[in-house]
């Protein structure tokens, strides 16, 4: 992944190290270099900004006064030759408080901070997404909503463009590609012809030729007998 920095800093020079360090880095991608905030307001109102190097004292309005009124806020560096700001970009929230001149050791520290909190609100998105996920589709049958509890099925059938998705005692035909239903389904299903997907959990025996729900079996095609058997014997 690609993280895209911005710096904005009314000092060239101080822009000039930061451009040098930033270009040192993998995965990093300066969009722009902006001597003041009026001018990168105008760069954030276009661009997704992943990182934002910001000096707190610069005339006309400071780079703190700047960030507070950002509506989205990207995560920030601040940095500046006064340590008396340091208080001032911690209660923002910043990722670090760099003191000019900023020696690349020290912006390799701050980079990290900043990757492993990046790496830490993925595992959280993920761990959520994975959480929140339902365990039931409302499919539509005879102009009705009709839930259908993954953790039930036995199988699904594809027939032209509807499917057959078979429980115990029942089974429901709806207007459905299989391919598309494929993708609502958890990882406890797996498909095993291009008609077939069943659910692994409800499998009660198997051969290289076919898999038994019960007394049904449904044969496995030529195609997905490498990922059949890989699923089988992991």
């Amino acid at each position: 992944m690609n993280y895209k920095c911005l710096i904005i800093d009314d000092e060239e020079l101080a822009r000039e190290l930061i451009e040098a360090h930033i270009g040192q880095l993998t995965n990093f991608e300066l969009i722009a270099s902006c001597s003041s905030a009026i001018e990168a307001s105008a760069i954030l109102q276009k661009q997704a900004i992943d990182l934002l190097f910001l000096d707190i004292e610069m005339p006309v309005l400071r780079g703190t006064d700047f960030f507070k009124n950002l509506l989205h806020k990207p995560k920030v560096i601040f940095t500046t030759a006064y340590r008396n700001y340091a208080l001032d970009g911690f209660e923002l929230n910043a990722i670090d408080y760099l003191l000019k001149p900023i020696s690349f050791s020290r912006f390799f520290k701050a980079i990290e901070k900043f990757k492993q909190q990046q790496n830490s609100y993925n595992q959280e998105y993920q761990t959520t997404v994975t959480t929140e996920k339902d365990d039931f589709i409302f499919v539509t049958k005879n102009r009705k909503k009709i839930r259908i509890d993954f953790a039930e099925i036995l199988y699904i059938e594809s027939l032209k463009d509807y499917i057959k998705i078979h429980f115990v005692d029942v089974s429901h035909t709806v207007k459905f590609s299989i391919s598309a239903f494929e993708k609502e389904l958890d990882s406890r299903f797996i498909r095993i012809h291009r008609s077939y997907i069943v659910n692994y959990h409800q499998i009660t025996a198997f051969t290289k030729n076919d898999v038994e729900m019960g007394k049904v079996e449904i044969p496995i095609g030529e195609s997905y007998k490498t990922i059949v058997e890989e699923r089988f014997n992991s």
